[in-house]
């Protein structure tokens, strides 16, 4: 295959092959991939003066995908997870990029090379007792929807368990009988 490799059939048997047959991505992940390689196809397109149609991988650098990411930053006002969100994306595509056209395997690595930006992290700020049992309290104890709510309000606070492992939680899981020791 060329180094010039016309992008049409690498985007198709991305979408088509690789993130719905072999990955199993879900429908969301599907759209956010498409949206980032789209902003960089038009952005490479505009770079080079070439239509978007007319884009070969060899088009591709590791200095053009920089500059991507950092007008998503600071012309698009993206987040630093928007971005590093982006560049997932991207470096999915490129990574399929290597798999399937060797000639390209040398763009593909400068690019796979590109590092997830640093972001900073606020701490999580933990609830205070009174604002525990304000949350506790809030649901009406009086219809059948506000006593489900303060159920599993209750759950999770007592419990400390995640949103996801409460999801996960059966009625045969629970054991209303007193506990007992067993020796």
């Amino acid at each position: 295959m060329s180094a010039h490799l016309s992008l049409a059939p690498l985007l198709e048997s991305f979408f088509r092959s690789r993130l719905t047959n072999q990955r199993n991505a879900s429908p969301s992940t599907v759209a956010s991939y498409r949206d980032a390689l789209r902003m960089l196809v038009l952005f490479v397109a505009e770079r080079t003066g070439r239509q978007p149609s007319a884009l070969g991988v060899a088009d591709f650098d590791r200095d053009l995908v920089l500059a991507f990411l950092d007008e998503l930053e600071v012309t698009r006002k993206n987040s630093i997870q928007t971005r590093n969100a982006r560049l997932t994306a991207i470096r999915s595509f490129f990574h399929h990029v290597a798999a399937n056209d060797p000639a390209s395997l040398g763009i593909a690595q400068r690019i796979l090379g590109i590092p997830i930006k640093r972001a900073h992290i606020e701490v999580t700020h933990h609830l205070s007792r009174n604002e525990v049992d304000a949350l506790i309290n809030a649901p009406d104890q009086q219809t059948p929807r506000g006593r489900r709510d303060r159920a599993l309000l209750l759950f999770l606070a007592r419990t400390g368990a995640r949103v996801s492992e409460a999801i996960g939680v059966n009625a045969a899981d629970l054991q209303l009988d007193r506990p007992r020791l067993r020796v």
